[in-house]
């Protein structure tokens, strides 16, 4: 007999997403793991591959962010790559089994003409490839996500980052409203949405169930979901907030998979620090995405190496490219 396809909701209260959340953690897990296995290929994990091609001096006050310019970190800022470059670790990325390249830019958004369209040439070749393409630029207008859709950009990252509530702790320079509204035009021209958040901020655990709250209640569902620890760096407001507990990024992981069957999960930022245990732990409970390479943007990552044992362990292969 043909099990029942899962649940789409965008519905979910609070309350609801909170007792999902704080079930006992096996039983938990157990109704993650039946949905991933209906909605998703339980036996692959896609492979993402992140490069930052424009570096530093972001006007934005983003308090867990290495590229403000308001914090004084190890970035030095101003630093652009040259489109051979991004194609060379295009190339080795693809080389290497990952099947998505994303290219983040620091700043507010692509407001410059002759920059935008120095994106789109890349996103261009970068698809020639063979690899699917996704760009975080910051704010889009609904022009800027057409054209980056005729240039055959198959996903857009822009993440909500935590509550609606507890945002304005967080993030001053840019409204959350603001940041639905890019998802919004990016949905409208037909390109994927990736979109995420960032735990141990100091949210309450409210908070994270209303920044989930928000993922689940786009129409479609986001087609990546980001779950990332944040990572303390030196010189930013965050850099003394204690670690996060490896378990809590793994109910995060099994919530969202019960909210968003269909979405891809990825393990992003901070997840080097998790440790091969509760990755995998959370691989099982409903995570079937990873950034792949020894990079995140500005942060270090789990090396390749690493990730080959990790899927090695775990009996998994490389999900392979969906092109939009």
């Amino acid at each position: 007999m043909t099990e029942p396809a899962p649940v789409l909701r965008h519905d979910y209260t609070i309350p609801e997403i909170r007792a999902l959340h704080d079930r006992p953690l096996f039983a938990l897990i157990d109704q993650a793991r039946d949905v991933h296995r209906l909605a998703q290929d339980p036996t692959a994990l896609q492979l993402c591959s992140l490069l930052s091609v424009e570096t530093g001096a972001c006007a934005e006050d983003c308090a867990y962010c290495a590229q403000s310019a308001r914090y004084r970190t190890h970035v030095k800022a101003g630093r652009s790559l040259d489109p051979e470059t991004i194609l060379g670790h295009a190339t080795e990325a693809r080389r290497r089994g990952a099947t998505r390249f994303c290219m983040g830019a620091a700043g507010s958004g692509p407001d410059d003409e002759a920059t935008f369209g120095r994106v789109l040439d890349l996103v261009r070749r970068v698809k020639a490839l063979g690899i699917e393409t996704c760009c975080s630029l910051g704010r889009l207008d609904a022009d800027q996500a057409r054209r980056l859709r005729e240039a055959g950009l198959d996903s857009y990252n822009h993440n909500l980052d935590t509550s609606r509530r507890y945002y304005p702790e967080i993030i001053t320079t840019r409204t959350f409203d603001d940041r639905l509204a890019t998802l919004r035009a990016v949905q409208a021209a037909g390109i994927r949405v990736c979109t995420g958040g960032i735990i141990g901020m100091g949210e309450t655990v409210d908070d994270r169930c209303g920044m989930l709250q928000e993922l689940a209640a786009l129409d479609p569902h986001p087609d990546s979901v980001p779950l990332n620890v944040l990572v303390r760096i030196p010189g930013t407001p965050l850099a003394a907030l204690p670690p996060v507990d490896p378990l809590e990024i793994v109910r995060m992981v099994a919530t969202a998979r019960i909210l968003m069957p269909r979405s891809m999960l990825r393990l992003s930022a901070g997840r080097a620090a998790l440790g091969r245990e509760a990755q995998l732990l959370a691989i099982y409970a409903g995570a079937n995405s990873i950034f792949y390479g020894d990079k995140l943007l500005t942060v270090d990552n789990a090396g390749p190496d690493d990730d080959d044992a990790l899927l090695a362990a775990a009996g998994l292969t490389p999900l392979a490219p969906r092109p939009a």
